[in-house]
């Protein structure tokens, strides 16, 4: 398992001054290993593998909004694939709710937002509760379109016996989802982080404290983090480090 604390430690470098003839000690002090993405997802895609080889497996990768959770579910389920297995994709955002339900208590509702976003019945009896039973042809990737308000046409697919679905999103280890995961991701990211993120994509939102807000309750009445197999601190794209809660 990767470490997740590395401290730099001095080292003595000897310089001879060559106009002096002095002798100059110059503490510098040690590179500090960063392990890369891709090493990172393939170690928890080996210790995924290691206790889920067989079956069909659910996966969620769960994080606040700018935390880089798309991106990193498919990089996991790209290492997962190796080797010819079944791996499929979704993502909660294509379980949304018409916008009439989701704005029901207002625009700018930080409680609308965390409670009336998403389609958890559709999405078990949809995607999970097929997709776990094995029915041939039985589960739907994404059932409403959000750009259009609309739902999407069925799209019905199936897969071999002993198969993983990754699910990207936020609010995934929420109650009513609680059971679903054999395997939970939670991505770490500083809020301004996250903010600068969101800002860069989408430019400047007209209601922050509707998003900022729902996922602050959802982090205090569902406590995600502690829910998590694992945790990442995505800060950097580039060099993810997994961090252990003991140890936060």
């Amino acid at each position: 398992m990767l470490s997740t604390r590395y401290k730099p430690k001095l080292v003595d470098m000897t310089k001879a001054a060559s106009t002096a003839g002095s002798t100059v000690q110059t503490a510098v002090p040690a590179l500090k290993f960063q392990p890369d993405r891709k090493a990172v997802v393939a170690a928890l895609s080996d210790e995924i593998l290691h206790n889920y080889g067989k079956g069909r497996i659910i996966i969620a990768v769960d994080g606040v909004d700018g935390a880089g959770k798309t991106e990193f579910a498919n990089a996991l389920a790209a290492q997962l694939g190796i080797g010819h297995r079944a791996v499929f994709r979704a993502s909660i955002d294509d379980f949304h709710f018409p916008r009439v339900v989701r704005w029901a208590k207002g625009r700018d509702s930080a409680e609308g937002f965390y409670r009336d976003s998403f389609d958890y019945p559709t999405f078990k009896r949809m995607l999970t509760e097929p997709f776990r039973t094995g029915w041939i042809g039985s589960f739907n990737l994404r059932a409403f379109d959000l750009r259009r308000d609309l739902p999407f046409e069925p799209v019905w697919s199936s897969g071999p016996k002993d198969a993983f679905l990754v699910v990207d999103g936020i609010f995934l280890n929420r109650p009513e989802l609680r059971g679903i995961w054999n395997f939970s991701v939670w991505l770490d990211v500083e809020r301004q982080v996250a903010e600068a993120r969101m800002f860069e994509r989408d430019g400047a939102s007209t209601v922050p404290e509707r998003y900022r807000g729902g996922q602050e309750l959802y982090i205090r009445e569902s406590k995600p983090r502690e829910l998590a197999s694992a945790i990442i601190d995505n800060s950097d794209f580039e060099h993810p480090r997994r961090v252990f809660a003991d140890a936060c």
